[in-house]
């Protein structure tokens, strides 16, 4: 089998203070949509306000959605990560709107539900953009028979902590904590997670999924880790040495048949372009993305040139060094190369653009590469440019550089949006069908949202103190390793006949 082929060079974005010059098809696709129809937003923005409804969306939405929510005037509109979407999802309740939709896959859409309910405001409704399921293929990993092998593994091991990557439905999170305790996690505070429970309770099994190159990625973090000297290691962690690392690493057990289908676009070929062809770029990569990149973007973040972490990571860092350019005299120009899913561009340019306005300078501007081939688009008839991003399968990517979009998240797009406003207030089967799909069966005498939603009450636990628990903690090291029965085996949902 041959290698791959890496791309003969990366569709680029230039974003100076009051302009953005694409390069490739597959940039002038995402710069077309940071133009919207002002007829569009005009539409979008007395719909909203008209039905008094506010808009969550995540920032690997559909960019032309995206462009559109971005320039209307609604304040209840709010594009981040998963996390935080459910919080301004309560913020929007709290200020009066009588509904919220989600531009995100399901398991986002039920846990804005789940949150708003527990927050007092089940009386909010709450509805997705597309009758049909939008799955996720990293939440469907964690479905499969083989995650159900895993944690009957880590629940028959004592001292067990299974951390457990918020990009999951909460079916998933409430059978996983029946079984051993689990916490949530998200890509910016998993390596604090881990560091805080190991110093915790001595000895801990831990037990994460279901990204398996986020966990071989952390593998890869430790060892490191354990390499540096112990006053290094004090200042991530003051609990924390090289022996204590070390047997961090000998208990860390990553999940291993678990990946998101954008995320794994990021192969060799692409690790091989960038390292050949943009060695001065601030490189960025997600967590989520293979080792190569990872390993790229590890090393060019302790040049203190990149960032390895979550999209708003990646989003910080690199509003953090048009700062620091805009400190220096003379022209600049900041070369990134984006290794996550381009749906991000929307929030970097609007970003990047702010910060270059207020500074009042012109001679500062931002080259977006992005880690794709420049093909990466689709014909259509009725786009300004002809094309929209992303392969005509809706998929169709290669390590050889691909669309870097994701299929499901296109599911939610603006004619979606648009329906799903006119329905709101109408007694409708079609509007109905809009709601989050909630799991009715009951585990260990709970609910699904409710048993579903205490690991990521745990992790609102630590986020706010520093420290797991005194319950998870108890948790962990108080229980008995189970002997896993063919009822506990059946509650699985997948292992269901």
């Amino acid at each position: 089998m041959s290698a791959p082929v890496a791309p003969a060079a990366f569709p680029s974005l230039r974003i100076a203070r009051d302009a953005l010059t694409p390069l490739g098809p597959f940039a002038e696709a995402q710069a077309a949509f940071l133009r919207p129809d002002a007829r569009a937003v005009q539409e979008l923005d007395d719909l909203l306000r008209d039905r008094n409804v506010g808009v969550v969306a995540h920032f690997y939405m559909d960019p032309e959605l995206q462009g559109v929510l971005s320039a209307c005037k609604w304040p209840h509109i709010h594009i981040s990560d998963s996390l935080v979407m459910a919080d301004r999802a309560v913020d929007m309740a709290k200020a009066g709107v009588q509904a919220i939709c989600v531009a995100g896959v399901d398991f986002m859409a039920e846990n804005v539900r789940a949150v708003l309910d527990h927050a007092g405001f089940a009386a909010i409704a709450v509805y997705r953009l597309a009758a049909g399921e939008i799955g996720c293929s990293l939440a469907a990993s964690a479905e499969a028979p083989a995650y159900a092998a895993f944690l009957r593994q880590a629940a028959q091991t004592p001292n067990s902590l299974h951390v457990i990557y918020i990009n999951t439905s909460l079916r998933v999170k409430a059978h996983a904590h029946r079984l051993v305790p689990t916490i949530t996690c998200t890509s910016s505070n998993v390596v604090r997670t881990i560091l805080q429970a190991t110093s915790q309770v001595a000895d801990l099994h831990l037990w994460f999924g279901p990204d398996t190159y986020m966990g071989e990625n952390l593998r890869h973090l430790f060892t490191a880790y354990a390499q540096l000297p112990d006053d290094r290691i004090r200042a991530l962690h003051p609990a924390h040495d090289q022996a204590s690392i070390r047997g961090l690493l000998q208990r860390f057990h990553p999940f291993q048949q678990g990946n998101c289908i954008v995320h794994q676009l990021f192969g060799p070929a692409v690790a091989q372009a960038v390292r050949e062809r943009h060695s001065d770029a601030l490189i960025t990569a997600h967590l989520e993305v293979p080792g190569e990149l990872f390993a790229l973007a590890s090393q060019a973040a302790v040049e203190g040139r990149g960032v390895v972490g979550s999209t708003s990571d990646i989003l910080g860092c690199i509003v953090d060094h048009v700062r620091a350019a805009l400190r220096q005299p003379g022209p600049t120009r900041i070369p990134v190369v984006l290794g996550t899913e381009a749906g991000l561009m929307t929030s970097i340019v609007l970003g990047v653009q702010a910060v270059l306005r207020a500074s009042g300078r012109d001679d500062v501007t931002v080259e977006i590469l992005f880690p794709v081939a420049a093909e990466a688009a689709t014909a259509d008839a009725d786009s300004p440019l002809g094309v929209i991003p992303g392969a005509s399968n809706g998929e169709g990517c290669s390590t050889a550089g691909g669309c870097a979009t994701c299929p499901y998240m296109r599911m939610n797009h603006l004619d979606g949006l648009l329906d799903a406003l006119q329905l709101v207030g109408t007694p409708s089967a079609a509007l109905e069908a809009l709601r989050p799909r909630m799991d009715p069966h009951r585990v260990a005498g709970q609910t699904v949202a409710q048993l579903g939603s205490v690991p990521i009450l745990h992790m609102r636990d630590f986020q706010r103190s520093g420290r797991l628990s005194d319950v998870l903690v108890t948790e962990v090291t108080g229980r008995t390793p189970l002997r896993m029965s063919l009822e506990d085996l059946a509650s699985w949902p997948m292992l269901r006949a």
